[in-house]
Formats: structure tokens, C-alpha cells, sequence
């Protein structure tokens, strides 16, 4: 007859072993995981550090205007009724291939845009004659949203519309992520973590976009790869956070 004490000794020590791998596996899975969320982390620029309008300046002008506020870590743009328009923000720095993380409020009846491919140069008065934009609207109030679908919230304003549904109400914050490729010629958005729109960003399909859109005539429109990040004042109250950006090399 077998000795029960030394198969159970045996039957212990077998249990603690594979205990103690399934533990060491366990751990090097949380580091793995540890290490992919902060060099993740680590590839993101922060574009607002919560305190100070550093990285950005009025387009074509130095500093900021008093219109533009910090509160509670949050960039806040809100007019007064003796605000002049054209205070316009964009980034000290230029950006060709990157993706942008950006949340965003607007007030109720509000209009503001997310640009990109700035070119800040005094032939063109306005950020919108050089970067295609992005829709923020309160399309719930806001006559431009019955002005057609591409200009809704979360459209390639004036040329692809984003579906419905994807964004939040006025007073709400909404997360866009936008992808600009130019190695792949491809921009996309997410919204609210759901994937909404995609597009050329040259060629002739954008071509055809530009030639059905409001931007038809305009020489300078979208046509460099390379240009700064723009917000805009569209005379309604909006606000900003956890602007981060990740450049591709």
C-alpha cells in the first residue's frame, strides 16, 4: 500500500509550483501591460497644461485675447457683446502627420471649429482660408445645422458629413481623436470613441470634395501638408481639454 503522507506531501508541493508560475506569469502580463500603458502615455504631448495658454497665440498676433479664460484646468472661450471677432487661437508649432486628442463643450446655440494645416501668413486674414475644419455646433440650435448635414458636428465642414447620433448635446463634453496621414493620404475621426468619418487629404477625390464645396475658389485652401492647429471664435462660447498630441515620424 502506497504511504498517503508522501502522496500528499507530493500532491502539495506539485500545487504550489504551478500556484507560483501561474503568479510569475501573472506578473510579468501586469508588467507588460504596466510598460505598453506608460510609453503609450509617454508618446502623447500634452497641447494644454491645464494653467497657462503656453504653445498657443491669437493667429497672427501675439499672446491671447481676455476673451480666452482658464478655469478649473479647462480653456474657455466666451466672448462679450463688445467682442470683436478674429480671435482665433493656433499652436507656436507646426504639425504635418499626427493624431490629435481633443474634448470640447459648446454653449447652447454655439458654433466653433477645430482646424489644422494653418498656414499663418498675413496674405490670408482668416486661420479658415488655409486649414479645412473640423464642425463643433449645437446642431440642436444653431442655424448652420440646417444649412445641410457637412455642416454638423463632426463634419469635414462644407464636404462629408459625420452620422448621427455620435455627438453629445450643448453643455455636454464630446471627445474628437483626428488622424492626420499624409505617408498613407488618409485623415479620420473619431467621436466619442466611435469612428465617424474618413477621407483623402489630397488627390482627386479631395479634389472633387473641394470643387463641390464653398472652398472651390479659395488658391490657398488645404494645399500644404505642414501647418499649425487652429481653434476657433466663431462669437460663441466654447470650451476646451485634454488637448494632447502624438506625432508620426
Amino acid at each position: 500500500m502506497k504511504n498517503p503522507i508522501l502522496i500528499l506531501a507530493l500532491l502539495t508541493t506539485f500545487t504550489a509550483c504551478q500556484n507560483s508560475k501561474k503568479a510569475d506569469k501573472e506578473t510579468e502580463i501586469t508588467k507588460a501591460t504596466d510598460m505598453k500603458t506608460t510609453e503609450s502615455e509617454q508618446s502623447w504631448t500634452s497641447l494644454f497644461d491645464g494653467k497657462s495658454f503656453d504653445g498657443w497665440h491669437l493667429y497672427l498676433k501675439e499672446g491671447v485675447s481676455p476673451e480666452w479664460h482658464i478655469e478649473d484646468g479647462t480653456m474657455v472661450f466666451r466672448p462679450t457683446p463688445e467682442s470683436a471677432r478674429g480671435n482665433n487661437i493656433v499652436t507656436d508649432k507646426v504639425y504635418t502627420d499626427f493624431v490629435l486628442s481633443l474634448e470640447w463643450k459648446i454653449s447652447e446655440g454655439g458654433n466653433s471649429g477645430l482646424f489644422w494645416g494653418v498656414q499663418e501668413d498675413p496674405k490670408y486674414p482668416e486661420a479658415y482660408e488655409t486649414g479645412a475644419e473640423i464642425q463643433l455646433l449645437d446642431d440642436e440650435r444653431h442655424p448652420d445645422a440646417k444649412n445641410g448635414t457637412t455642416h454638423k458636428a463632426g463634419a469635414l465642414y462644407d464636404m462629408i458629413a459625420a452620422p448621427e447620433g455620435l455627438v453629445k448635446p450643448a453643455g455636454e463634453w464630446n471627445l474628437y481623436v483626428l488622424e492626420i496621414n499624409h505617408k498613407v493620404n488618409l485623415g479620420k475621426l473619431s467621436i466619442n470613441g466611435k469612428e465617424a468619418i474618413s477621407f483623402p487629404l489630397q488627390g482627386e477625390e479631395w479634389d472633387v470634395m473641394v470643387a463641390r464645396s464653398k472652398f472651390r475658389d479659395w488658391p490657398a485652401f488645404a494645399k500644404i501638408k505642414s501647418g499649425k492647429i487652429g481653434l476657433q471664435d466663431h462669437g460663441n462660447e466654447v470650451a476646451f481639454r485634454n488637448l494632447k498630441i502624438r506625432e508620426m515620424n
